[in-house]
């Protein structure tokens, strides 16, 4: 009786994350995640936590790149507003996640928060080339992913600041200026972050 209470106390204290903005602080161990901004798309108890890091470019790798991957061909792009390609994280790198806004959808999109939605499939990517695809958009190459328990951990170890997501944020700020923005949200000059070492 008393591990069941346990646990139902854990659920009943479990708030999702979906839809927030991840900020590493300054000092985080694993140089992969440093200064990133993570857009978490899903958070559960059960399953962890799934985000796209936001503020990465990928230099090597361009919207038509993907296309000739993809063997999209007879789409004349010059036209079309063509979203820039992201690291997205570490996992799943050869997946591509497309994170746009909720003008645009599919059966397989899922619609987050604030009118933000993500879809991965083929589809949007010729709809974007074809210039039919949502107003704005960005495509990140790959993940992050927490286990169950892990990213609520990290948070208690001051690794990460939450922030509420913005739009404006998401597809209009440069990609350089986007972990300060992030910061500034929450009313912080990121100049007086001390430095706690953490673990991601």
């Amino acid at each position: 009786m008393m591990k069941n209470k346990t646990t139902n106390n854990k659920k009943s204290h479990f708030q999702s994350l979906k839809g927030q903005l991840l900020v590493a602080m300054p000092g985080i161990d694993d140089l992969r995640f440093n200064k990133t901004v993570i857009y978490i798309y899903e958070h559960s108890l059960e399953f962890g936590a799934h985000g796209l890091v936001i503020n990465k470019p990928a230099v090597k790798m361009s919207f038509n790149d993907i296309l000739t991957q993809l063997k999209i061909d007879n789409i004349d792009t010059s036209k079309t507003t063509v979203p820039q390609i992201l690291l997205g994280g570490p996992e799943q790198i050869t997946h591509g996640f497309i994170l746009h806004s909720d003008d645009y959808f599919r059966p397989e999109t899922c619609f987050i928060e604030n009118n933000i939605a993500l879809t991965s499939t083929q589809d949007i990517l010729e709809d974007i080339a074809a210039g039919n695809g949502p107003e704005q958009s960005l495509i990140a190459l790959g993940c992050a992913t927490w286990i169950r328990g892990q990213l609520e951990d990290e948070i208690m170890s001051n690794v990460w600041l939450t922030v509420p997501a913005d739009p404006n944020l998401l597809f209009n700020t440069p990609f350089s200026n986007r972990w300060e923005k992030a910061i500034e949200i929450l009313g912080i000059n990121h100049f007086y972050l001390t430095n706690i070492s953490g673990k991601a």
